[in-house]
Protein backbone atom coordinates (compact mmCIF):
# COMPACT_ATOMS: atom_id res chain seq x y z
CA UNK A 1 0.00 0.00 0.00
CA UNK A 2 1.48 3.65 -0.46
CA UNK A 3 0.37 6.74 0.87
CA UNK A 4 0.68 10.19 -0.80
CA UNK A 5 0.20 12.90 1.93
CA UNK A 6 1.64 16.81 1.78
CA UNK A 7 -0.11 18.59 -0.76
CA UNK A 8 -1.85 21.91 -0.06
CA UNK A 9 -2.00 25.80 -1.06
CA UNK A 10 1.11 27.27 -1.47
CA UNK A 11 1.72 30.49 -3.30
CA UNK A 12 4.18 30.79 -6.25
CA UNK A 13 7.81 30.75 -5.03
CA UNK A 14 6.99 28.67 -2.17
CA UNK A 15 8.05 24.81 -1.32
CA UNK A 16 5.82 21.98 -0.10
CA UNK A 17 7.39 18.62 0.83
CA UNK A 18 5.34 15.52 -0.20
CA UNK A 19 5.46 12.75 1.58
CA UNK A 20 5.38 8.55 0.28
CA UNK A 21 4.98 5.95 2.83
CA UNK A 22 5.06 2.55 1.82
CA UNK A 23 3.71 -0.49 3.63
CA UNK A 24 3.37 -4.33 3.08
CA UNK A 25 6.25 -5.27 0.48
CA UNK A 26 9.86 -5.22 0.59
CA UNK A 27 11.19 -2.01 -1.62
CA UNK A 28 14.64 -3.29 -2.09
CA UNK A 29 14.37 -3.71 -6.02
CA UNK A 30 11.70 -0.84 -6.73
CA UNK A 31 11.91 2.35 -8.40
CA UNK A 32 9.69 4.88 -6.33
CA UNK A 33 8.27 7.34 -8.82
CA UNK A 34 5.99 11.05 -8.54
CA UNK A 35 3.50 11.54 -11.72
CA UNK A 36 1.37 14.35 -11.46
CA UNK A 37 -1.99 15.14 -13.48
CA UNK A 38 -3.66 18.45 -13.38
CA UNK A 39 -7.21 19.00 -14.78
CA UNK A 40 -7.51 18.02 -18.36
CA UNK A 41 -4.33 16.71 -18.58
CA UNK A 42 -2.33 13.39 -19.30
CA UNK A 43 -0.56 11.82 -16.25
CA UNK A 44 2.93 12.74 -16.51
CA UNK A 45 6.20 11.79 -14.62
CA UNK A 46 7.93 14.02 -12.10
CA UNK A 47 10.54 12.11 -10.54
CA UNK A 48 11.88 8.59 -9.77
CA UNK A 49 14.26 7.22 -7.34
CA UNK A 50 15.60 3.32 -7.21
CA UNK A 51 15.31 2.66 -3.57
CA UNK A 52 18.71 0.16 -3.59
CA UNK A 53 21.39 2.81 -4.46
CA UNK A 54 19.35 6.29 -4.72
CA UNK A 55 19.33 6.86 -8.43
CA UNK A 56 17.37 9.54 -9.42
CA UNK A 57 15.53 10.67 -12.77
CA UNK A 58 13.88 14.04 -13.15
CA UNK A 59 11.10 15.36 -15.89
CA UNK A 60 12.89 18.65 -17.54
CA UNK A 61 9.91 20.77 -16.26
CA UNK A 62 11.14 19.94 -12.59
CA UNK A 63 15.06 19.39 -12.88
CA UNK A 64 16.60 21.86 -9.97
CA UNK A 65 13.29 22.67 -8.60
CA UNK A 66 12.31 19.17 -7.04
CA UNK A 67 14.45 16.67 -5.14
CA UNK A 68 13.27 12.99 -4.57
CA UNK A 69 14.85 11.14 -1.62
CA UNK A 70 14.45 8.15 0.20
CA UNK A 71 14.23 7.17 3.93
CA UNK A 72 14.94 3.53 3.89
CA UNK A 73 14.29 2.76 8.04
CA UNK A 74 10.92 4.64 7.55
CA UNK A 75 9.71 2.97 4.27
CA UNK A 76 9.08 6.96 2.69
CA UNK A 77 9.67 8.09 -0.28
CA UNK A 78 9.57 12.43 -0.39
CA UNK A 79 9.35 15.05 -2.83
CA UNK A 80 11.02 18.15 -1.98
CA UNK A 81 8.87 21.08 -4.05
CA UNK A 82 10.99 24.25 -3.96
CA UNK A 83 10.12 27.19 -6.33
CA UNK A 84 6.86 26.48 -7.10
CA UNK A 85 4.71 27.88 -10.31
CA UNK A 86 1.10 27.80 -11.16
CA UNK A 87 2.00 25.45 -13.60
CA UNK A 88 2.91 22.68 -11.05
CA UNK A 89 -0.75 22.46 -9.57
CA UNK A 90 -1.86 18.93 -9.88
CA UNK A 91 -3.14 16.32 -8.19
CA UNK A 92 0.38 14.50 -7.74
CA UNK A 93 0.32 10.09 -7.34
CA UNK A 94 3.72 7.92 -6.05
CA UNK A 95 3.73 4.71 -7.59
CA UNK A 96 6.28 1.85 -7.24
CA UNK A 97 8.04 -0.03 -10.39
CA UNK A 98 9.29 -3.32 -10.03
CA UNK A 99 11.65 -4.77 -12.81
CA UNK A 100 11.99 -4.31 -16.24
CA UNK A 101 11.50 -0.93 -14.97
CA UNK A 102 9.36 1.89 -16.68
CA UNK A 103 11.24 4.85 -15.44
CA UNK A 104 9.47 7.50 -16.54
CA UNK A 105 6.89 5.17 -18.54
CA UNK A 106 3.67 5.55 -16.27
CA UNK A 107 2.09 2.67 -17.47
CA UNK A 108 5.02 0.53 -16.14
CA UNK A 109 4.50 1.09 -12.91
CA UNK A 110 2.83 -1.67 -10.60
CA UNK A 111 1.54 0.00 -7.56
CA UNK A 112 -0.21 3.62 -7.39
CA UNK A 113 -1.05 5.24 -4.32
CA UNK A 114 -4.00 8.18 -4.06
CA UNK A 115 -3.07 11.49 -5.09
CA UNK A 116 -2.41 14.44 -3.14
CA UNK A 117 -3.38 17.74 -4.64
CA UNK A 118 -1.19 20.70 -4.63
CA UNK A 119 -2.21 24.05 -5.64
CA UNK A 120 0.00 26.96 -6.55
CA UNK A 121 -1.52 30.42 -6.62
CA UNK A 122 0.01 33.18 -8.61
Amino acid sequence: QLQASGGGLVQAGGSLRLSCAVSGRTLSSYFMGWFRQAPGKEREFVATISWSDGITYYADSVRGRFTISRDNAKNTVYLQMNSLKPEDTAVYYCAADDPPYGLRDAGRYDYWGRGTLVTVSS
